[in-house]
């Protein structure tokens, strides 16, 4: 109905063009003094006549309605098929959505390069970067000084920003290396434990690891990536002489958590959000914000769900449901 009446509206033009012309024939007849009954009849023709050549344009033109509103919904690489040109006007607009179209397919392009160019550059880099933290922690393998262990700590955090660069890169690609398996729990908590033993025993936290037993369907090495930073939260926010747990509720809900400041109730919707860092990240300064939210954005992929739960100064504990449907091919 709404087209129809604004159809009427832009063609009211012609209605009063035959309404001006049969008053201005009505005036002449008057004027030479003729009878004015000779004027009704060619009107009524006009007027019959000009309904059928507008209800003629008025089906095109829904027709075409029909068609473009059908295309609105599509993204303006797939607007390949509009309908035909009828007019010059349209003939011009038609014009005009193709440059537009050659305009976005360049700049797309040039995006796509520039990203690929920046992902290479990005890669490399964090490649390169490993190899002298490698040579570094093997400098101080056999230094058991406390300068040497908080170096090892400062080195331990370096290469997880790295690690973080490489995932936020890597998430954002148009392709995955996901690699779906089933996996031993035990051997992915394990890993990831190990590699946090010198700030354990560093900071003189306890850690109460309870073996799962567990076989999870998940991608092993971004599951790895993400309890690693569970637990370098964990290990962060934990006073020495904490606790850190990992355990697995049943039937395959697994468990990170600590004795540490906790999480503000007003910031616990919003933990997982990118760049939200919280009271506890601006009083530590050097939080980025992307950690939880790398974690949310990975679990997600993999088919798994994480919730956290805390209340301030009682700890924290970020909960992974590792539960999933089975995979079924295609």
């Amino acid at each position: 109905m709404r087209f129809w009446l604004s159809y009427l509206r832009q063609n009211k033009t012609g209605f009063l063009l035959l309404l001006l012309c049969a008053a201005v024939f009505a005036a002449a007849f008057a004027l030479y003094g003729l009878p004015l009954g000779a004027v009704g009849y060619p009107a009524a023709v006009s007027a019959v006549l000009l309904l059928v050549v507008l209800l003629c344009k008025a089906r095109r033109a829904y027709k075409k309605h029909k068609a473009l509103t059908a295309l609105a919904g599509r993204p303006a690489a797939l607007l390949s098929d509009l309908p035909a040109a009828q007019t010059a006007d349209d003939r011009d607009y038609r014009a005009i959505i193709e440059a537009l179209q050659a305009e976005l397919r360049a700049l797309e392009n040039a995006d796509d390069a520039r990203y690929r160019d920046m992902l290479d550059y990005y890669t490399t880099w964090a490649h390169q970067i490993k190899t002298p933290i490698a040579s570094m922690r093997l400098t101080l393998e056999n230094t058991d000084a406390a300068e040497a262990r908080r170096i090892k700590e400062d080195l331990l955090r370096i290469e997880q920003y790295a690690d973080m660069v490489l995932a936020f890169l890597r998430l954002g690609a148009d392709s995955t290396d996901y690699v779906f398996r089933t996996c031993d729990l035990d051997d992915i908590l394990r890993r990831a434990c190990r590699r946090f033993s010198t700030t354990f025993i560093y900071k003189k936290l306890h850690l109460e690891f309870t073996p799962t037993h567990a076989q999870v369907l998940t991608d092993e090495k971004w599951l790895l990536f993400v309890v690693e930073q569970l637990l370098s939260n964990a290990v962060k926010y934990t006073p020495p002489g904490g606790t850190v747990s990992v355990f697995v509720k049943s039937p395959k809900t697994l468990c990170i958590c600590d004795t540490g400041c906790g999480i503000d109730k007003a910031d616990l919707p919003r933990i997982f959000e990118k760049g939200y860092t919280g009271q506890n990240g601006r009083a530590e300064k050097s939080a980025t914000g992307l950690g939880l939210y790398l974690c949310k954005r990975i679990l997600t992929q993999l088919g798994h769900e994480i919730r956290a739960e805390s209340e301030p100064g009682k700890g924290a504990c970020f909960c992974i449901d590792l539960a999933q449907a089975p995979l079924q091919v295609e």
